[in-house]
């Protein structure tokens, strides 16, 4: 993963819950480089700021979703994708399987486990020393 940038992109459609994944990466002492509610919003901050990982929900505004975003970033820049939705349909979650996510969180995401869950990416990254 060379080339990405020591940094989180949040995509969300709800404001109230984008906020509060970027004040945990805040908490966590890193960098929120962008959010997004839409996939194309989603790939083009990606292009520009190259994360290191991406916390990607899976229904977001438009007619493209979080695995059309986390496809395209994944497939151009290799970040870590973790996925964050509310749908445990057998359908989606074969969906986002499609994009081999470093992990798959069901909301409601205790504190907890979102930031074990991004340390885990954090490290596996390589980037952050």
């Amino acid at each position: 993963m060379t080339g990405l940038n020591k940094c989180v992109l949040v995509v969300e459609d709800h404001a109230v819950i984008s906020e509060l994944w970027c004040l945990h990466m805040a908490i966590m002492g890193l960098e929120v480089c962008g959010t997004a509610t839409t996939a194309d919003d989603a790939i083009e901050l990606a292009e520009k700021h190259r994360p290191a990982i991406v916390l990607m929900d899976m229904r977001l505004i438009g007619e493209k979703d979080g695995v059309d975003a986390a496809l395209a970033i994944h497939d151009s820049l290799g970040s870590q994708v973790i996925f964050i939705t509310g749908s445990q349909e057998p359908s989606t979650m074969a969906r986002i399987e499609l994009d081999h996510p470093t992990a798959v969180l069901i909301k409601p995401v205790s504190d907890h486990l979102l930031r074990s869950t991004v340390d885990k990416a954090v490290r596996a990254s390589g980037i952050w020393h």
